[in-house]
């Protein structure tokens, strides 16, 4: 271990190097500009993605920069009033006031409170998945019964068929932990998986199944094997993107961990080559109240893992 763990650094950058939840270039100049009290560089960001139909990248947008008005909502206040009919506020505006409910003590109140908020931003542009996406995150909180879920699903499916936020807000929804079993959990995430193109994050729904499994359960050697199945599926999802690539970061995160558990240690090794510097708050922030050091500590165990399997030396001709 002590001469094998330093060469096994290659590929990793050093701790200080390594970023939690870091924006991608398009988010940035508008995070700096809400730091600044100012709402149009955002507005430009999300009105680019509605127009070009970039589904994906409008999610996400929407959910850091909700996560941001958390803390500092002044622009976005100023947004609204300054345009209160904009979809691109609604669906931001929608955003907070589910995450503020699910924090809060008085959750069910506040859920009903943002139903009309879900309503208006669905209204402001009917192909907008992500309104969608926000109702089946509500849909969880408000106990809503299993056919109200499938209708939910049936409009956003309608609008995106292989959208990735919504599939994991439906797994959530079908998880054990809410209103569901793993069995149906995994089974969702395999069908989607299956139907979902090569490259796409879906591809992965079956290792974030796997996930909530290996939390709450050791895995019987039938679940094992699927969950090895889900995790081979990821590492060809990963490998389609470069090394370093922030947009499968969390992804590569999430089977990181899966593989660990697994006792995967040299393809988790690779993994956490390929996640470069890119930690992200999920899956760590389940296991720790300081997602960045578990991500960390986590890394540095496989590597000491790794290590320990690798022979002193080779001796040739033994």
């Amino acid at each position: 271990m002590v001469r094998h763990t330093p060469r096994l650094a290659a590929g990793l950058p050093p701790d200080d190097a390594v970023l939690l939840d870091a924006p991608d270039g398009p988010l940035a100049p508008a995070l700096l500009s809400a730091a600044l009290g100012e709402y149009e560089d955002a507005a430009k960001l999300l009105a680019t993605t509605r127009e070009g139909g970039e589904w994906e990248s409008r999610d996400r947008y929407v959910v850091k920069l909700a996560v941001f008005a958390r803390r500092r909502g002044g622009w976005l206040t100023d947004w609204l009033r300054a345009a209160p009919g904009d979809p691109d506020a609604l669906v931001v505006g929608a955003e907070l006031a589910v995450r503020r409910a699910w924090e809060s003590p008085a959750r069910a109140e506040l859920l009903r409170d943002a139903g009309p908020l879900i309503d208006a931003a669905a209204d402001g542009d009917p192909r907008d998945p992500v309104p969608w996406r926000i109702a089946l995150d509500h849909a969880r909180g408000t106990h809503a019964p299993h056919s109200h879920f499938e209708e939910l699903w049936a409009q956003a499916v309608r609008r995106s068929a292989h959208h990735y936020g919504c599939h994991v807000s439906a797994l959530l929804f079908l998880s054990a932990q809410w209103y569901g079993s793993h069995r149906e959990c995994l089974d969702f995430a395999e069908g989607a998986a299956r139907r979902a193109l090569p490259a796409s994050l879906v591809r992965t729904l079956p290792a974030r199944a796997a996930f909530q499994q290996l939390l709450d359960c050791a895995p019987s050697p039938v679940q094992g094997d699927r969950i090895d199945r889900a995790a081979d599926l990821a590492i060809d999802l990963s490998g389609r993107y470069r090394a370093g690539d922030p947009w499968p970061a969390e992804a590569r995160n999430l089977l990181a961990y899966v593989l660990v558990r697994r006792g995967r240690w040299a393809e988790a090794l690779d993994q956490f080559r390929m996640i470069g510097p890119y930690a992200t708050s999920f899956p760590w922030s389940r296991l720790s109240e300081d997602p960045l050091r578990e991500f960390l500590e986590t890394r540095d165990e496989v590597r000491l893992q790794v290590a320990s399997g690798m022979p002193l030396c080779h001796r040739s001709g033994r």
